[in-house]
């Protein structure tokens, strides 16, 4: 199988030595998004719309990658403090429709550069 790096200037760049997206086949490993914005590098405001920036970024990479939203299997979340986990079902529900992917969240310390949530996603495209 070959291995594609996937990037795209509608999410922000990596702030480290990764790529956005590798696609391995079929699969899409989406790097974990943040609330940036792609276009100033500065994080949205507040937990709602940091979380609605990270599906911004993920749609946009999982597009770059020839896929959409709805062809992720599974997400991961990390966010910093749980009781944002009811605005979190709230964008995840703005943003998928059923079936939904499998999906883990977990509490963190801290986030990269500040961020409040961060989601990482895989991908499988028929």
């Amino acid at each position: 199988m070959t291995r594609q790096t996937i990037q795209t200037d509608k999410a922000p760049a990596a702030v480290g030595t990764y790529s956005q997206a590798v696609k391995v086949g079929n699969t899409v490993y989406v790097s974990g998004q943040l609330g940036f914005d792609p276009d100033t590098m500065e994080l949205k405001e507040g937990f709602e719309a940091q979380a609605k920036q990270v599906f911004a970024n993920l749609k946009a990479v999982c597009e770059a990658a020839g896929g959409s939203l709805s062809d992720v299997v599974k997400f991961n979340v990390s966010l910093t403090d749980l009781s944002d986990f009811a605005v979190l079902n709230d964008v995840f529900a703005d943003n998928l429709s059923e079936p939904y992917p499998a999906r883990a969240a977990v509490q963190v310390a801290a986030l990269p550069k500040g961020g409040v949530v961060e989601i990482e996603a895989i991908m499988y495209i028929e």
